[in-house]
């Protein structure tokens, strides 16, 4: 015999994902100055605040691969660098559409990581050397060859590896 939750308890529950903030770790093209930034700042996919800079705790493998040039975080902790990235405080709508860009379950993966606060925002209450929880998108699925790719600390689509990003909109 299967019990259905009440109408309060759905409810109670899309109120919960809708309203309630949640914190998101970005280390890639989502980050200030990074070609897809726009999308952070845009209210139309919900609402994002900036709360500082941290760097994970463990070691992850970020590398830049594909023919567009993507930095994917590899879910393999211990290996490759701290990766360096920006907290946002996100409302449910700007989850949702974080989660649909970053094409989940299919191509990423949300998963939550351990971060060092490097710098907090002036009104935000996080300090420098603090340790946090975050969600971050890492990569659910990649070629063989991706863990042995170069690594990476920090992401700059304009850095000098010479490996610049393609918008989904310049794609073929």
């Amino acid at each position: 015999f299967l019990m259905l939750p009440n109408i309060s308890e759905f409810t109670s529950l899309f109120i919960y994902f809708k309203f309630f903030m949640h914190r998101v770790f970005v280390y890639g093209s989502l980050k200030r100055g990074q070609p897809n930034y726009p999308y952070m700042t845009d209210s139309c996919y919900g609402k994002a605040e900036f709360l500082g800079t941290a760097v994970t705790v463990q070691k992850y493998p970020l590398v830049i691969a594909t023919n567009y040039n993507i930095p994917s975080l590899l879910n393999l902790p211990g290996q490759g660098k701290r990766v360096n990235g920006e907290i946002y405080q996100v409302d449910g709508k700007m989850l949702e559409f974080l989660d649909s860009f970053e094409n989940i379950p299919t191509m990423y993966q949300r998963t939550v990581v351990e971060l060092e606060i490097k710098m907090a925002d002036k009104e935000e209450k996080l300090s420098p050397g603090s340790i946090m929880e975050a969600f971050v998108y890492s990569t659910t699925t990649y070629q063989p060859d991706w863990p042995s790719l170069p690594t990476y600390d920090n992401y700059d689509s304009n850095g000098d590896h010479g490996l610049k990003f393609t918008l989904r909109e310049d794609r073929r």
